[in-house]
Formats: structure tokens, sequence, C-alpha cells
């Protein structure tokens, strides 16, 4: 399957179409928009109750998050049961304990009913605190865990090679294959009869009294209700302000003393790194992540990867790096993901998305909240995960910080572009963003000296895009979306591409 960077995920040997070549029908019960772990299990849990469903899918099945992701499942998420505590009280955090067991089952239950062969390992966990800040953060951890009935245990030694102040360890965590598993999700829900639509990309949509009309590049369908599982749905929303796109660097490696962990390990630096063990095709790998900056905001992204090696390289015997890419994720200002009624719809457009580092978990959770909320209308996560809910003090400031980041690159990067008297200026092998006759421009110059020009503007919000070296792309740092070197959309909010400029015409 291909993926929405230049660097190939560790998954990405499962290739398979499920498309068809255009949809018979225009109008349907549910349209899911977005082939991910999300949208396909929505879509699936839809299809099984009934409900006659399309999924629509800018590019292929798990092209985004779900390719590029390490596939830990951990019913603890990256916010804390403390944080959890601190910012919505206990009952919610007691609810929300739970929700990453409900997690757990429904992908538990997936495998079993549905005979799914994707590696699925139940795993111990491990948490390591490697200084002093980060072990009275872990105490305080534990402390919250035990009030939401959630069971840490400290442990004297750990499974990584990795010294280390304090740490706890989890029972009842788990791994998988994810794309072995979307990959079975899928063809199970076309075995029901449900419709997927690859290639096709939602532009619109509109709502009437009794239907949803949906503009697409293939064009129109309608139905009653619309999920949008594309992280952040297009337009401007209200979730636009309240997540914000980050990426996580990962590698996957061999060992040259065989001393692969058959944990899950976690220390609590921020960003912080996770590790894993899996066999693909044969070969044991450690797989290990970490490095997670704000999408658009570094400056080398091939830096980002140098100093994940040389880090894993410190602590593990390490003989040769077989794989490395990146993958986005969205960070709520709150810390809890937003799944249920889009914002500002009539009750019958839903979206999922913020959810952190833990997208397996919480993509498989929103099938069981949204396909609740359209089967009997009402879910018991309905108030905790509200993309509507508004809490003053969880999140203000991190609200205010992302923000002002915001209007900062906003402005800076329309008025202190650098500018260039010709596009020669830019050496080859390079790529910026340039103000050349008072527009400004995208470009990159392959090593041959080939140039690709585009306007700048990302066409979601007018930001200006930044060079992401590492998966040869333009990405904004505003609200996420990423265009390839061609102006090619690959990922949302924008639906459109970037203008590409013939070199004769400027």
């Amino acid at each position: 399957m291909n993926r929405d960077g230049a660097r190939k995920s560790v998954w990405q040997d499962q290739v398979k179409s499920f498309s068809v070549t255009h949809p018979q029908a225009s109008a349907y019960d549910v349209i899911v928009i977005g082939g991910g772990i999300t949208g396909v299990s929505t879509a699936l849990a839809l299809q099984k109750a009934g409900k006659r469903c399309l999924l629509v899918e800018a590019a292929n099945i798990a092209f985004g998050t779900s390719g590029g992701t390490t596939a830990h499942l951990n019913d603890f998420f990256d916010t804390s049961f403390a944080q959890a505590i601190k910012d919505f009280g206990l009952e919610k955090a007691k609810l929300f304990a739970q929700a990453g067991k409900d997690a757990m089952k429904i992908i538990q239950n997936n495998v079993k009913a549905y005979g799914i062969n994707c590696d699925f390992e139940e795993k111990n966990a491990q948490l390591f605190a490697v200084d002093d800040k980060q072990a009275d953060e872990l105490d305080e951890m534990v402390k919250a865990a035990a009030q939401v009935h959630y069971q840490m245990k400290y442990i004297s030694s750990i499974n990584f090679p990795i010294t280390f102040k304090k740490a706890v360890e989890i029972s009842g965590q788990a791994q998988f294959h994810p794309l072995k598993y979307i990959k079975a999700l899928a063809e199970e829900y076309i075995s029901l009869g449900g419709i997927i639509f690859e290639g096709c990309i939602c532009t619109n949509h509109e709502e009437h009294k009794d239907s949803i009309w949906v503009e697409t590049s293939k064009g129109k369908f309608t139905a009653k209700q619309l999920v949008y599982a594309t992280h952040i749905p297009h337009g401007i929303n209200k979730l636009h302000f309240t997540n914000a796109p980050y990426r996580s660097y990962v590698l996957a490696c061999t060992l040259t003393n065989g001393a692969y962990p058959d944990m899950l390990g976690y220390d609590l630096y921020d960003p912080y790194h996770y590790y894993r063990t899996h066999a693909v095709n044969g070969v044991k790998l450690l797989i290990a992540g970490g490095e997670d900056h704000k999408t658009g905001h570094a400056n080398d992204t091939g830096e980002c990867f140098s100093n994940l090696e040389n880090y894993i390289r410190s602590h593990f015997n390490v003989d040769k790096v077989m794989y490395s890419w990146s993958s986005q994720y969205y960070e709520p200002v709150d810390g809890f993901p937003y799944i249920g009624v889009l914002p500002g719809s009539n009750g019958n457009v839903f979206v999922a998305t913020g959810f952190r580092g833990n997208g397996m978990m919480f993509g498989s959770l929103s099938s069981k909240i949204i396909s609740d909320l359209i089967l009997k209308g009402s879910s018991s996560y309905e108030e905790l995960f509200s993309p509507a809910r508004i809490k003053p003090v969880a999140g203000f400031t991190q609200f205010v910080r992302e923000q002002t980041t915001v209007v900062t690159d906003f402005i800076k990067d329309k008025f202190f572009t650098e500018r260039i008297e010709s596009f020669a200026a830019v050496d080859p092998g390079n790529a910026k963003v340039v103000k050349y006759e008072n527009e400004n421009y995208a470009v990159y110059k392959e090593i041959n000296g080939k140039t690709h020009i585009l306007k700048s503007t990302c066409p979601h919000a007018k930001c200006e895009v930044r060079w992401n070296s590492a998966e040869i792309s333009w990405d904004c740092p505003c609200h996420g979306s990423r265009f390839n070197v061609n102006g090619n959309l690959l990922t949302a909010p924008a639906v459109n591409g970037l203008q590409k400029i013939n070199e004769d015409d400027v």
C-alpha cells in the first residue's frame, strides 16, 4: 500500500486495491470519508448493523497515519490519568480509563470474530523514568492510576538496556500488524455489501433537511449521515483551532546481539521514546520512535532521523536500520480526543480526531462511539469526547500557545520570505519558499537541476508551506496539509493541491 510519505514504513508490503471503478449507486445511509483504521472500523460496524455504507478514500486504504503507526495497543494514554483528574475530575477520569479497556476489547473481539491473522500479541508494557524529575512524574501517574482503579506495578528491572531511576509494569497491553488488521476489516466490510471508493477526494458537503449532499472529485453522492475519519475535516471549523498537527519519527532496525525486548516500552521524556519488537517477513526488528515536533516546525527533518538513530544506537546494539519513516497525528488542546457530532452541523455529520499518539486505540473506539450515536442516538462517551465541549481551564494555555504560533507563522512566512532575482538562486538538491516578483513560490530543485515550482500558499487557510526534506514534501505548519513536489495533495484538511507553475511562465 502507498502512504503519504517518501519513506517506506515497515508495514507497506500489504498491497491491495479495494476500489470499485465507480459506485453504481449515488445514495447511501452513511458515507464515511477516510480509509484508515477509524474509517474502516466505523464503516464495518455500521454496515454490519444493516446500514448501507460508502467509504470514500482520497488515495488508498491506510494511506495516511494508519500506514505509518507503530501500532502500540495500550489502554493507558498519552494524556495521563493524573492530568485527566486535574482537568476533568475523578469521575470523568474513571470513564477515560474505561475507554482504553473498551478500545482494547473492540480490537480483540474483531481479531477473534473475523479470524484475523495480524500478528496480534498480548504484551506487558513498561514505563521508566530516567531522571529525578521523571521519577516524580511517574509517582504521580501511579497514584492517579490507583484512583481510577488502573493497576501499575513498580518493578526493579526493565526489559530495555536503558539506565533508569524508577519503573512500572502494566499487564494486558498488546501489539499487532496494523495493515493486516485493517485489510481484514475492509474485506469483511466488502463481504457485507459495503462499497469502498479509492482515489476519490471529498471536497465539500451540504446539509439539507432530509439528506447530506457530498461533493467529491468523482461526482456527487447523498447520505443520511456523514462521518469524517480524516483527522481534520475540510473547511475552517472549530476543530482547526483546538487541534495541532505533529510528526513523529520511527526506525526499524536489527540488533547484533539478538537482545530484542519482548515488551512495550516508554520513557517519560517530552517528547518520549517508544519501543517494541515485531517480526516482518521472518526478520525480527526493534521498532523505536520519538523526536516528535509540530508539523512544519523542524528546520531539518532529516536531522530528526539522525538524532533518533544516535539515541537508539547509544542504548541498543544496532546492526542495520532497515526502515525509517515519519507519520502525522493531532494533539488536542485539552488532552482528550474529539469524537462525535461535528461542531456547527445539524447533528448528522460526525468527526473523530485529536488522538495524540493513541490512534489505533481511539480509532477503534470511534467506531463504537459514532455507530452508537447513529444507531442508538447516544453513547456513554458522548459528553466526555464531544467535539463541541468547552472547558475554560483545561488546555487553555496550550490553546493560546498554538494559536499564537499559527498567527506568528502566518505573518512571518507571508512578509519575511527571502527575495530572489532568479530561480537559479536555488541550488540543486535544495528547496525553499522564496519571493520572486512579489509572489511567493515553493521551489524544489533536484540534483540534476530539474526544477519544481509551485505557488506556496496552502489552499486550506492560506498559510505558507514549508519544506520537509525527510519525506520530500511541502508541509503546512498551520493545520497540517501536506503536498508532494508536484503539488499533489498528500494530507488533508486541504482538498486541492498547490498550483504548479511552469518556469517559463514566471
